[in-house]
């Protein structure tokens, strides 16, 4: 690649975070000027939807949105302002997302060139991987007749390749969500694969702004300060130098805020140890990541450090196993909670005893929670009873009759219930395929990695590095808890902000030091042990704790505490997003003088 030299910095605009999101973001960050536009779409549970809309359909399997509600009512705008879009839209049939681009593109008589990156999807290949265990529990490869998809999480080079022989649209298969960014950087400023501190830069930039609004004021601990303008909340825009400092921001006269408090909050959503985020590009440490802010909504964020790149890529494969059914019922009165569970005590008796007298297994697993009771806060729950809950009734089984018959005899159970409950007409759920993921490594060399533009056809010839990694300096920690005199004990959101998030059945829990005096306070009191012990009515693994002195953060990741996760899980949060939450009300003794 050739640098260009009068490329100082470029403007990226983050216009989605998920398949689903709004379609807010394109008009604000046009507007607003940017060179690239990237969108995110795919998850694991995305992935698997995907694919069975491609097994229906030849012409299915691509996040439809993109061409729809992204592209078709932008296309003129963005070709008179030559933004390149770089999305991951393609899911499993990334072809047939790129042919629906092309037929808008030849109706509007334009001249823009799409990029296809296709290689990632190994699908057919599941057999050859019988012999795989998983990257984190060790267990055994699924059955491949179960397997519904199986996708590598591919890097930035072979995007940023696409752009190099002059596409305007490059549409990916699964990539991983912060590539899309740094593919750009590549481009622009022809970093090198050797480049580690850049291409983690670069990956910082795409982390900050691949979950949308996140960075912008969405999900903040202080959401007071944002509450009346979410409703036209800006997209962010990370504005990467050269030299991979960036300033994140987002269009004037748009809602929401960039804050040093938001940007941390997404600079720690989803990772685990800050030192050592591995991509498929670069391994990244962002744990001496500085974050300042320069002026009203912008901040400015530099010090990512990077190591060579692994010589395999994360691989996620999703699997059927089973079915499951969730079906929601209320009760409002006195002892509410109490009333619930008896209701869906008695639901379960019947239901037993109906699947002992066909000959049926029992249900594989079962989760009754009277939602609004305090459940999810364990030992801790400080109101036990309430006058209203939404009672919700999950359970799992390998026969879908089985599943129907428990609604039914809920459903019977609804003349004979205690009385307070307000019968729900919604409609009666249906059994749903039980849809697991398992993770694993494949070396790069077995990935065959294409671009596609127009009737042109080339290889990419992926990496692993060959460079001599040196062991990780010892674990930061922070200093000694100072200052005396009277303590005062508070509620830790006082003391910092969070942010939660999942990996698989893992999740993370970001605690922000509000003040960096306050640290060393939360440290010795927020254990691992502590944490543990908050969450021991979910959590089935181990706690590890992570300091980052870039933002005075500690990172906890607890093990096996999502019930399996995504859709395979019967929680209510099956990702984790509300545990943030509940960890800030933990008390925390600090001295007085501290927070005076």
């Amino acid at each position: 690649m050739v640098r260009d030299s009068a490329a100082k910095s470029i403007r990226i605009g983050g216009g989605s975070g998920y398949w689903g999101d709004s379609d807010l973001a394109v008009p604000q960050l046009l507007e607003a000027g940017v060179d690239f536009l990237v969108f995110d779409y795919l998850a694991e549970i995305t992935m698997s939807i995907l694919a069975r809309a491609r097994a229906k359909s030849p012409d299915a399997g691509y996040a439809t949105d993109f061409v729809t509600q992204i592209i078709a009512p932008n296309l003129q705008e963005i070709a008179d302002k030559r933004v390149k879009i770089l999305a991951n839209a393609g899911g499993v049939n990334p072809r047939a997302c790129t042919r629906e681009i092309e037929k808008l593109i030849e109706g509007a008589g334009l001249n823009l060139k799409v990029a296809t990156v296709i290689g990632d999807d190994l699908t057919e290949e599941a057999a050859s991987f019988a012999a795989a265990t998983e990257m984190f529990s060790g267990v055994p490869f699924p059955d491949s007749d179960s397997i519904a998809s199986i996708n590598a999480y591919l890097g930035a080079f072979p995007i940023a390749e696409a752009l190099e022989k002059g596409a305007d649209i490059v549409v990916t298969g699964r990539c991983v969500d912060s590539a899309l960014a740094l593919a750009a950087c590549i481009h622009k400023f022809a970093w090198q694969a050797t480049d580690w501190d850049l291409l983690a830069a670069g990956s910082l930039a795409g982390h900050l702004i691949e979950c949308g609004p996140q960075v912008t004021g969405g999900n903040t601990t202080d959401w007071e300060e944002v509450a009346e303008s979410l409703d036209h909340i800006g997209y962010p825009i990370a504005e990467v130098d050269c030299d991979g400092c960036m300033l994140i921001s987002k269009p004037d006269g748009t809602g929401g805020r960039v804050s040093c408090a938001t940007v941390a909050e997404q600079l720690l959503y989803e990772i685990g140890d800050p030192r050592t985020y591995t991509l498929p590009d670069v391994e990244c440490d962002f744990s001496g990541v500085s974050i300042k802010e320069v002026s009203k909504h912008q901040v400015m964020v530099q010090g990512a450090k990077g190591r060579p790149a692994p010589s395999t890529y994360k691989t996620s494969a999703t699997y059927t196993d089973g079915f499951r059914i969730i079906t929601l019922w209320y009760f409002i009165g006195k002892d509410s909670a109490a009333k619930a569970r008896r209701f869906a005590d008695a639901t379960l008796i019947r239901a037993r005893n109906k699947l002992a007298s066909f000959g049926l297994p029992d249900y594989s697993e079962v989760e009754v929670d009277p939602f609004g009771a305090g459940t999810h806060f364990g030992s801790d729950a400080k109101e036990q009873d309430s006058r209203e809950v939404a009672l919700r009734i999950a359970a799992r089984h390998e026969h879908p009759k089985a599943l129907v018959l428990l609604l039914k005899e809920a459903s019977g159970m609804a003349l004979a219930t205690p009385p307070g409950m307000a019968l729900y007409t919604g409609g009666r759920p249906s059994p749903s395929p039980v849809v697991r993921l398992f993770s694993f490594l494949v070396d790069k060399s077995r990935v065959a990695i294409k671009i596609s533009m127009g009737e042109a056809q080339f290889d990419h010839q992926s990496y692993g590095s060959n460079a001599e990694v040196s062991e990780l300096p010892p674990a930061p920690v922070p200093p000694a808890p100072k200052g005396g005199g009277p303590g005062v004990k508070v509620a830790l959101r006082e003391l910092a902000r969070g942010r939660s998030g999942d990996k698989g059945d893992t999740a993370n829990i970001a605690v922000i030091a509000r003040k960096p005096e306050y640290m060393p306070h939360i440290w010795a009191q927020l254990t691992e042990d502590a944490v543990a012990k908050r969450f021991e009515h979910f959590l089935k693994g181990s706690v590890q704790r992570f300091y980052l002195p870039g933002t005075c953060a500690a990172n906890f990741l607890l093990h096996d505490v999502l019930g399996g996760g995504g859709v395979a899980s019967l929680r209510a949060d099956p990702q984790g997003k509300s545990y943030a939450e509940i960890l800030l009300d933990t008390p925390i003794d600090i001295p007085q003088d501290l927070l005076t």
